[in-house]
């Protein structure tokens, strides 16, 4: 009871005129992540789910946002660039054969439209999320035309409205032991490697003033693993570009551990490699998975953020690095905490912490750390051989030094502001 009382006189205390009241950090309008992305000319944005938008509630006056519910509103403050997390892949575009739903996607571009947002496109062809009909209809004879059909109907529908296109999605995988590095996908068994080629293609004639993008993932680390999977994408997109076929960016997914290796410089060298070819490099599905993370939440916190730090001041001083977005924007409707997977759950069975506002609608540390980094993004630290000439088509093919090969010369040495 004691206790109780000495709590409530503080309580009061602290409520009296005069007492000192800690200030609450401001991350709306000016303090933004949006805000600070566009002061440095980097879009700023994340996944989104069309469902949980709000196209009504704002009022006569309000500030954008003010009417909304907390996702809606948060979408709004915070993102300047929107993706689709589900909502046209082909699982969900796809009903039938020869229907589409275009619904949701519809409502995303309203939705930016409205509010003055840029949209990627995610994506025009995948392995996964294909719909149950594919498998029992697709065959060698009629993939082709399902695949151009599709680009075309999809593409076409959004075409002048889309910042850039997750063309091919996720075509390397080094386990399946082809030497070009290509997964057995449906697509691979049924057209053969020249699908990549096809969908760029296709993508070009249906939207020219999107940005054509390849798109993968654990490429971001100096793991054996990492390295040669990097290794593959950097051939697979040097073969497109020298064959010139319609590549303008290559998109790093991003998804980090908060425990284990970070990004170093093997990323660094991609980026950069990227830059000889004229590439723009987008960070496309950031979040840090704290699965394997022991400890409280303010302790996933501190990792999380660290990694964001870390990767984010690594990546975006980069000249070609050209837009940043996360896998969501809140805990609250992460993949990460809607998964069953092992690699998604906690020993001790609490929610993971991976983005820039909490389940609350708070932001997290990563939040600062994220704003941070956008800050310093465009600090002239790159040293002036990284937009080295183009090589010439022939050299294309030459063998190139993998970082930690045997035998390779030092990799990029890392920023100062990173090993600090």
């Amino acid at each position: 009871m004691m206790a109780a009382s000495v709590s409530l006189s503080r309580s009061l205390l602290a409520l009296r005129p005069g007492a000192p009241v800690a200030p609450k950090v401001s991350v709306r309008g000016p303090d933004s992540l949006r805000a600070h992305g566009a002061a440095v000319g980097l879009p700023v944005g994340c996944a989104a789910v069309p469902e949980l938008l709000e196209l009504t509630g704002e009022r006569a006056g309000e500030r954008a946002g003010e009417g909304h519910d907390p996702y809606t509103r948060t979408v709004i403050e915070q993102a300047g660039i929107l993706v689709a997390e589900n909502s046209m892949k082909w699982s969900r575009l796809r009903p039938t054969p020869t229907t589409f739903d275009f619904a949701p996607a519809d409502k995303l571009f309203e939705f930016a439209g409205r509010y003055g947002q840029l949209v990627r496109g995610h994506n025009l062809c995948w392995h996964e999320q294909l719909p149950p009909w594919f498998a029992t209809t697709a065959t060698k004879e009629n993939a082709e035309s399902l695949l151009v059909q599709h680009i075309q109907a999809v593409a076409g529908r959004y075409a002048g409205r889309v910042h850039s296109w997750d063309v091919v999605n996720e075509a390397i995988h080094v386990p399946d032991g082809r030497s070009d590095g290509l997964r057995k996908s449906p697509w691979l068994a049924l057209l053969g490697p020249e699908y990549i080629e096809l969908a760029f293609t296709t993508a070009a004639k249906a939207d020219p003033q999107a940005k054509l993008t390849y798109n993968d993932y654990d490429i971001e680390l100096d793991t054996e693993e990492h390295v040669a999977k990097r290794a593959q994408v950097l051939l697979l997109v040097r073969r497109l570009h020298a064959r010139g076929i319609p590549i303008q960016a290559v998109g790093i997914q991003s998804h980090l551990q908060a425990s284990g290796p970070r990004p170093g410089a093997g990323v660094l060298s991609l980026i950069r490699e990227a830059a000889k070819m004229g590439l723009e490099v987008y960070i496309t599905e950031m979040d840090v998975n704290s699965h394997a993370l022991p400890g409280s939440a303010d302790l996933q916190d501190a990792a999380v953020a660290d990694v964001y730090k870390q990767y984010l001041n690594l990546v975006l001083p980069e000249p070609n690095v050209k837009a940043l977005l996360t896998w969501g924007i809140t805990d609250a409707h992460t993949w990460l905490n809607q998964s069953k997977q092992p690699w998604a759950l906690r020993s001790d069975g609490a929610r993971q912490r991976p983005l820039p506002f909490d389940d609350s609608y708070e932001p997290t540390p990563a939040f600062f750390a994220m704003r941070g980094a956008v800050d310093s993004a465009r600090r002239p630290l790159a040293p002036a051989d990284i937009m080295a000439p183009e090589k010439d088509s022939k050299d294309l093919y030459a063998p190139f030094a993998v970082p930690g090969s045997p035998g390779v010369a030092a990799p990029p040495a890392l920023p100062a502001s990173v090993v600090e």
